[in-house]
């Protein structure tokens, strides 16, 4: 039961937020590329991107894309000169859910765990995953509370530990099962 694919940070819309454009490079209408990717680099291996214009998602591809730095440029198809490519600057990419990786069974997005309901081995109603946390040593599951949770929390933050605390994952239920203690 792991979780893989972190590089979903926000859902829009049916699409993926996997990064964002920053300001021009040079003036054949390159851009700077800031991506949400555990693996920066990542974000090139997804194609068609798309961007949010007036409300709407229009497909782009890249057509190049190389490193800069320590951070990275691309050059999408359509975008010829500089003053083109400045009015894409600080628009989020996204992607097509379904170009993301197929998972084993026992592996997960983290947006797949958004909104699951989380139970504790003995039954109790923890609340719902409304967020999840990069700690560096292990995830964490925001839950929120129930509004008339018997211990008086209003949030919980649950170690997403396999086996030790996440006993089960079931995606069909949207349900998740720990072993926790309600109270604390």
């Amino acid at each position: 039961m792991s979780m893989k694919g972190k590089e979903t940070m926000s859902e829009q819309n049916e699409r993926i937020v996997m990064g964002k454009l920053g300001s021009t490079y040079g003036i054949r209408g390159w851009l700077k590329v800031f991506s949400y990717t555990d693996n920066a680099e990542s974000i090139f291996d997804y194609s068609p991107w798309y961007l949010k214009l007036k409300g709407e998602w229009v497909e782009y591809k890249v057509e190049s894309w190389k490193r800069h730095g320590q951070g990275y440029v691309c050059k999408l198809a359509g975008l010829d000169v500089r003053e083109d490519a400045q009015l894409m600057t600080n628009f989020e990419i996204a992607i097509d859910p379904a170009s993301l990786p197929e998972l084993s069974e026992d592996e997960f997005y983290w947006r797949e765990l958004f909104g699951m309901q989380v139970f504790t081995t003995k039954g109790y109603n923890l609340g719902e995953v409304t967020d999840l946390l990069e700690t560096g040593s292990n995830d964490v599951l925001v839950i929120k509370a129930n509004l008339k949770d018997a211990f008086g929390q209003k949030e919980r933050l649950i170690p997403y530990l396999e086996e030790q605390v996440i006993k089960k994952v079931d995606r069909e239920a949207r349900r998740i099962e720990v072993d926790w203690d309600p109270g604390f």
